[in-house]
């Protein structure tokens, strides 16, 4: 389930997951009239109910339903399947649920699940009551050590970052890029940061971020219209500002390199990587290599597409390799 709904769909559709949703009620009512449920009814119901959380993983009740359905057909290794689909989801890591080898799915499976969605609500607006310093605190140091990969828990986390943005930018700064580092193509939140990087007349870092979202999303031309901006206040002199020259642009992707990985070196994220502090020793091909053999494809996307930054045209194969894998779990 986490492959299929997963690589499907990345944004949610809410009026179609309320569609399916209230299909698989419909279903599951039928299934329930009898003294024993209906195989039938019960197949519907759950092909309905994947189809809600499959066109919305954010509406909590399409999860509960899902899960209400797997208990009720005695279907333990599906119900499992279910959590780790939600876990996927939260970014957290589905081996957690090797510790619950022993738990009987069936007769705590449903629990498992709700507690999770309310101690981690799906709904930004609800997430975002839960905001205090010590929530942001915990936040933060758990961030990095998040699995973002999985396209819907970036969207997730992106659409719950909107609302750290607003009570703290230099926090949102920090997780955001270590967001995009796991899923550089998130267009979307490209944009944003580089909205904020150009209020804060941050303009090399604005650059960067408004060229990651149009070489990801061409079909948009967030870097030629901030060029077209600063190009106009040049002409009216209330600015001066070039385009950042290629060791910078080396110096941001090495940045994104080391945040992509997903076993972190150090739980200091507040603190500023230095570019000694960057530095990843060893041959670049191997290292290129080894990030791909790995599966760490953010990460090896970063490191090709700065050797070929830096005229090593050697990294295209790897490259074009990396953003193969990426583009195939989109």
């Amino acid at each position: 389930m986490a492959n299929s709904s997963g690589s499907s769909l990345q944004h949610p559709r809410r009026s179609l997951g309320n569609r399916h949703r209230s299909q698989a009620k419909k279903f599951l009512a039928l299934a329930q009239k009898t003294s024993e449920p209906s195989p039938q009814n019960l197949k519907w119901a759950e092909q309905s109910a994947r189809q809600a959380v499959l066109h919305d993983f954010t509406h909590e009740e399409n999860w509960r339903i899902l899960a209400e359905i797997k208990t009720l057909a005695e279907d333990e290794t599906g119900l499992r399947a279910v959590l780790e689909d939600l876990f996927a989801v939260l970014g957290r890591d589905p081996e957690h649920l090797q510790q619950l080898a022993e738990v009987n799915m069936l007769e705590h499976g449903f629990s498992l699940l709700s507690a999770s969605l309310t101690a981690d609500p799906l709904d930004p607006e609800y997430w975002e009551q839960l905001i205090t310093t010590d929530f942001l605190d915990e936040l933060e140091t758990r961030f990095f050590h998040l699995d973002l990969s999985d396209p819907r828990a970036n969207v997730l986390f992106g659409r719950r970052l909107e609302r750290v943005r607003t009570v703290d930018e230099e926090l949102f700064i920090r997780l955001v890029r270590k967001l995009l580092a796991q899923r550089p193509f998130n267009h979307e939140a490209w944009i944003e940061l580089g909205h904020l990087h150009e209020k804060r007349h941050e303009y090399d870092e604005a650059w960067f971020c408004y060229d990651q979202a149009q070489t990801h999303f061409p079909q948009m031309t967030p870097r030629d219209k901030f060029r077209a901006r600063m190009e106009n206040r040049l002409d009216s002199g209330d600015e001066k500002w070039a385009k950042p020259d290629s060791s910078s642009r080396v110096k941001f992707l090495k940045r994104m390199e080391v945040l992509a990985l997903k076993v972190a070196t150090t739980t200091d994220s507040k603190s500023k990587v230095t570019s000694d502090e960057e530095e990843i020793l060893g041959d670049d091909e191997e290292n290129v290599r080894n990030l791909l053999e790995n599966k760490e494809y953010s990460s090896a996307f970063f490191l090709a597409r700065r050797l070929v930054t830096s005229g090593e045209e050697w990294a295209i194969p790897y490259l074009e390799q990396a953003q193969g894998h990426l583009t195939d779990s989109t």
